[in-house]
């Protein structure tokens, strides 16, 4: 019969110190990065919870915004979603008032998004304070750093999944 280990012997050691491979990872960006999407969505979280809203309705919100009339299978592109995580949060969007779904002029299947005036109120209300965090930053940034910033996060983007760099 084989040996049974008891449960307490099973578990792992717990590590005490940090990871410290920095000379191939660096932590600090990593951690940057954390901290400032963090606080970046926070935020537009805080507006999007009064309505029972989140994150994915957020950014349907933005893109509908940004290219009134987009089709439905262009969102699901440019979100990387399923059809059915898409279905939920449009609906909810629609169903309050801030998407407007139309069909397309030349085949009746195509969904086009717009939209309404509320949405495009809630789309500035949630762009609002992340535009000013971004001004924030770049307060004492030359427009070249500007551009330097601009670039580096089109090159974090994972280029199969990417749109164009200019929209």
């Amino acid at each position: 019969m084989p040996r049974q280990t008891s449960p307490k012997a099973a578990r792992p050691e717990p590590l005490a110190t940090p990871m410290s491979n920095t000379d191939t990872i660096d932590f600090e960006i990593i951690e940057l990065f954390f901290f400032a999407y963090r606080d970046f969505v926070s935020d537009p979280d805080a507006i999007l919870a009064g309505s029972g809203f989140g994150r994915a309705h957020h950014r349907v919100v933005h893109f509908v915004n940004r290219e009134p009339g987009m089709t439905v299978a262009d969102l699901l592109d440019t979100l990387k979603i399923t059809k059915q995580s898409l279905a939920r949060v449009l609906k909810q969007l629609i169903d309050s008032g801030y998407i407007r779904q139309v069909a397309g002029p030349e085949d009746r299947r195509q969904r086009k998004l717009y939209p309404t005036q509320a949405g495009r109120e809630l789309a500035l209300a949630l762009a609002g304070p992340q535009s000013r965090r971004i001004e924030r930053a770049f307060e004492s940034a030359s427009p070249q750093e500007r551009e330097s910033v601009r670039r580096f996060l089109r090159g974090m983007r994972d280029q199969q999944r990417s749109e164009p760099a200019e929209r």
